[in-house]
């Protein structure tokens, strides 16, 4: 099966993110791995995820930094594949392309186009997939005997976050780390008041990580067509409730991923 492109948008305008995600949400060869307006989050989500590419907003002045520090930032921490760096901006300085392509991004789209437009970017992506995907950018991942623990552990968050975004867990949920770190425990060994460590560790109560990660759950159980969560969930699931608990949920992931090891 031919893999997807997946894709981190640094994004500050609302409107386009949604039309990103509309027109991605039509392919079957591309997924949104994350959306963010934060440079710092961005830079979170693209060491969790390692996406095959990020469409990064330059100006985020709706939104928190720049995507000159996210590049910056990128050159700094210890990724094992880089990821391929589409630029959109409506920034014309020559000075500022530059200093982008100084940083490492590896193509610059402007804004001002007139056929400018979130398809056209995402398109662009599409016809350059085979090649992100192949190990001719950035260092090829190493093999798992290979790995540091930090490369294992990102790994592993990177193959939990593609589960979740199968059955439309969606990034933006309060709910949506909390399942990873949840997940990503586990699979390390037995673990009680799991709750409370993921809690402890955002400075929240083990009740408001609870919560937030079951809805986070019902939410996609409800807006996800049912072949989709069957085809991609198979643990049983009680009819009276509909939907799997928190620790139905958990324990199904981290059984099937350490399954892969």
């Amino acid at each position: 099966m031919e893999r997807e492109l997946t894709i981190v948008l640094v994004e500050d305008d609302a409107k386009t993110c949604e039309d990103f995600r509309d027109y991605v949400d039509s392919l079957d060869d591309v997924t949104l791995a994350g959306i963010t307006n934060d440079a710092s989050k961005a830079l979170e989500m693209i060491y969790a995820m390692l996406p095959d590419a990020v469409i990064l907003d330059l100006e985020l002045h709706n939104g928190s930094g720049n995507g000159l520090f996210l590049l910056q930032e990128l050159k700094r921490i210890d990724l094992t594949r880089m990821p391929y760096i589409l630029i959109t901006t409506n920034n014309s300085s020559q000075v500022t392309y530059e200093s982008a392509r100084a940083l490492g991004a590896d193509f610059i789209l402007s804004k001002h186009q007139s056929d400018y437009s979130p398809k056209q970017a995402v398109d662009f992506l599409r016809m350059i997939k085979d090649v992100i995907q192949s190990t001719a950018f950035g260092k090829a991942e190493v093999s798992p005997s290979e790995e540091s623990p930090a490369q294992k552990s990102r790994r592993i968050s990177k193959r939990i976050c593609a589960e979740l975004n199968a059955i439309g867990i969606s990034t933006k949920a309060i709910g949506y780390q909390y399942l990873v770190d949840s997940i990503q425990l586990v699979m390390a060994g037995p673990v009680n008041n799991l709750s409370t460590i993921v809690g402890d560790k955002y400075h929240k109560t083990s009740f408001s990580v609870e919560r937030a990660m079951q809805n986070a759950i019902a939410r996609a159980w409800k807006t996800m067509p049912i072949d989709d969560l069957l085809a991609n969930y198979t643990a049983h699931i009680s009819t009276e409730r509909g939907v799997p608990t928190v620790t139905e949920f958990i324990y199904y992931y981290a059984n099937k991923l350490k399954n892969e090891q």
